[in-house]
């Protein structure tokens, strides 16, 4: 597979995963100093581990839920808890699950923010019904 190829398959599963408004802003956002930065991720993150066949994109949800909140990376927390009950057909008790298993591991200071941060996004999609 070539760059281009890579390329086409991350900004695909990026769209698939994220949303397309997400991946709409990011690239209206874009800017010269940020544009080779959302190239690489499009590419790598999505275009090359993303789209490996070990993991079904439900197991790959989980993991970097669990991993976001584990390393404090509360923004990119909540685009993915988002994504994951909009394009990715995750209950709000899904989410819920995967923050207590990570309070185990993360510690309850973790949990604390995770929930607070999740029970606004879960608010939001219920709202939009």
């Amino acid at each position: 597979m070539d760059e281009n190829e890579r390329r086409e398959r991350g900004m695909a599963k990026r769209r698939k995963v994220a949303g397309n408004a997400y991946v709409d802003r990011a690239q209206v956002n874009k800017t010269a100093f940020t544009a080779e930065f959302q190239d690489l991720i499009t590419r790598y993150a999505w275009g090359e581990i993303w789209t490996r066949p070990q993991f079904d994109e439900r197991t790959r949800r989980i993991l970097v839920i669990g991993t976001l909140m584990a390393l404090d990376k509360w923004e990119e927390f909540l685009m993915h808890v988002s994504a994951a009950l909009g394009e990715g057909g995750f209950t709000p008790d899904d989410i819920k699950e995967i923050i207590l298993q990570q309070a185990v591991y993360c510690g309850v200071p973790s949990a604390n923010t995770a929930f607070r941060l999740a029970s606004e996004v879960v608010s939001e999609h219920e709202a939009k019904g």
